[in-house]
């Protein structure tokens, strides 16, 4: 699945979700979770979202990702390249305080291992 933020997949019980070269906007986040609703059908699974090419994101739509955003998700990895996305994903985290399990990553296979526990 696609949309004009990020595409989606499944694999091996997990969500991948990489964003786009994008500004987040309440509209896009509303977008996001819904597609990722669609997708999931239901489930509650682990989810890794690929935000090192996000440019922005404001606060409207920090919030909706943090509430609305964490619905059927058990976990949520981001993938995050230093120093911008790192700086951006730390501040969403202190910011937002989410409430499923989350941590920051730069690498992609230390994320599965973490996301792995929560399938």
């Amino acid at each position: 699945m696609e949309n004009e933020y990020a595409t989606y997949t499944i694999k091996d019980g997990i969500l991948h979700v990489e964003y786009k070269n994008v500004n987040l906007d309440l509209s896009a986040a509303i977008s996001i979770v819904e597609d990722r609703f669609a997708l999931q059908e239901g489930q509650s699974i682990p989810v890794l979202c690929d935000i090192r090419r996000v440019n922005g994101i404001n606060r409207t739509a920090r919030i909706y990702l943090s509430i609305e955003g964490s619905s059927f998700i058990n976990a949520v990895a981001f993938i995050v390249e230093a120093p911008v996305s790192d700086m951006f994903s730390k501040f969403y985290l202190r910011s937002s305080k989410p409430p499923i399990p989350t941590m920051v990553f730069t690498m992609i296979s230390e994320a599965l291992m973490f996301l792995k526990k929560y399938k």
